[in-house]
C-alpha cells in the first residue's frame, strides 16, 4: 500500500505554530509570520511522525509532497523529516514553471497512491487549490483521498490501515 502525504500544513508547520490554536495559525500563514518561509525549522503537526511510523509497520510505503519547489527549500523539507524521525520515504515536490496545483495532481496521477492525504488549504485558496481537484477522474477513483483541516493534523485517521 502506498501513502502520499502532503507535507506543510499537513504534518508540519512553521515553528511559531506552536502552541496556538488552529485558527490562529491560519492567521499566522495569512498575515504571513516570520517563521512561515524558515522551512528549515518546521515541526510536527500532533503525532504525525508516529502515526506514520505506525503505519509504515503495517507494511504501507510511505511518500510525502512538498510545495516547495526550490532546491535549497526541498532540502530543508527533507532534512525536517529527517530531524523530526519521519518515515523513510521519498519526497516528492513540483516544478516552478507549471501552474502549482496541476502539476502536484500530475504527481498523484504518477505515483498513483492507494492514500492520497492533504490539508484543506484553508490559509490560501481553499478547494481550488487542493491537489485533488485536479487529478484526472479515472485515477481520483481508485484513490482513497483525505482532506483534513490545514495545522489540524492527521492524529484522527485510523492507527489500523485496514480501517482506512
Amino acid at each position: 500500500m502506498k501513502i502520499l502525504i502532503f507535507t506543510e500544513g499537513t504534518i508540519i508547520m512553521h515553528k511559531n505554530a506552536k502552541g496556538h490554536s488552529r485558527k490562529e495559525i491560519v492567521q499566522q500563514v495569512k498575515k504571513k509570520n516570520s517563521s512561515v518561509h524558515d522551512y528549515g525549522s518546521y515541526i510536527p503537526i500532533g503525532n504525525a511522525v508516529e502515526k506514520l511510523k505506525n503505519w509504515k509497520k503495517q507494511g504501507a510505503e510511505i511518500l510525502y509532497l512538498t510545495s516547495r519547489g526550490k532546491t535549497e527549500e526541498v532540502k530543508k523539507v527533507k532534512d525536517v523529516l529527517k530531524k523530526h524521525c519521519f518515515p523513510d520515504g521519498e519526497l516528492f515536490f513540483r516544478q516552478l514553471f507549471h501552474k502549482k496545483s496541476k502539476e502536484y495532481a500530475r504527481i498523484v496521477e504518477e505515483i498513483k497512491p492507494d492514500i492520497f492525504i492533504e490539508d484543506d488549504c484553508e490559509s490560501i485558496w481553499g478547494e481550488e487549490d487542493m491537489t485533488i481537484t485536479y487529478v484526472s477522474p479515472e485515477i481520483k477513483k481508485k484513490i482513497n483521498s483525505f482532506a483534513v483541516k490545514e495545522f489540524g493534523g492527521i492524529d484522527f485517521l485510523p492507527d489500523n490501515l485496514s480501517e482506512i
